[in-house]
């Protein structure tokens, strides 16, 4: 169930602090709506790492879109000539 608190309490700060785990974040409310949400700091990097994987994925997308689309046979090839050095 998630940790949702108003914006009020964090006159007690160390107490809503001590809510906050990896995976249960702590979600701040203003005048009954949804405003902050405190998150684990392993929670944060977890979220920018899929955000950046998600971008260079769309990215390869893009590019395969719009350039030549290489079959796997050629992928296999190219990858063993850039393991043996050539």
């Amino acid at each position: 169930m998630p940790n949702i608190k108003p914006i009020s309490d964090l006159r007690n700060y160390n107490e809503v602090l001590r809510d906050v785990e990896a995976g249960s974040p702590v979600f701040l409310t203003k005048n009954g709506r949804g405003k902050y949400a405190i998150l684990d700091m392993e929670d944060y990097e977890k979220t920018q790492a899929t955000i950046r994987l998600m971008n260079e994925i769309a990215k390869g997308r893009c590019s395969g879109e719009t350039e030549k689309l290489y079959t796997p046979e050629e992928m296999r090839a190219h990858f063993r000539a850039k393991a043996n050095g050539k």
